[in-house]
């Protein structure tokens, strides 16, 4: 839902809320999944059925550029996300999904890092990589089915 301090922040940028700009943002503000361009123009065409991939990707890019969305890399592109709150991500080696994760607060860490290295750190963020529960559980039930078969089997053949 698109709230009244994202219009008014817009409009002090001199950006308007268009039809497409609100779609775009309802679309990936409802899903925590982390979507590709590519998804959010499938959801947006099917409310839009004009709409072009450009003005999607152009319209992700600003409103990840004014901050109402973020934007992280991966091996696929780009993703972009509806919570921009500080947060932390766990992605599945296997299904390749993106969970959000508490941020793992460390009281003074960037102020030490900057002592001891003279950078200006403005934000750091944490990746997590693994396997997800839905993963390990189904990589179970293979492994134990692949097991069954081979148990019911003579050797050599």
């Amino acid at each position: 839902m698109i709230t009244n301090k994202v219009i008014d922040t817009l409009r002090d940028r001199g950006l308007r809320l268009t039809r497409p700009r609100r779609i775009i943002l309802d679309v990936v503000r409802a899903t925590d999944a982390h979507p590709t361009a590519a998804f959010v123009y499938r959801r947006v065409r099917r409310r839009l059925p004009r709409v072009s991939l450009a003005t999607v990707y152009r319209n992700l890019r600003m409103l990840a550029a004014e901050g109402f969305l973020a934007e992280r890399a991966d091996e696929a592109g780009m993703r972009f996300d509806g919570n921009t709150g500080p947060h932390d991500h766990f992605t599945c080696l296997a299904c390749r999904r993106i969970y959000d994760m508490p941020a793992r607060v460390e009281p003074g860490a960037r102020r030490r890092l900057s002592a001891r290295t003279g950078f200006e750190v403005l934000d750091h963020r944490t990746e997590y990589y693994g396997r997800c529960a839905a993963c390990r559980r189904s990589r179970g039930r293979l492994s134990l089915t692949r097991q069954r078969r081979s148990n019911g089997k003579p050797q050599g053949q």
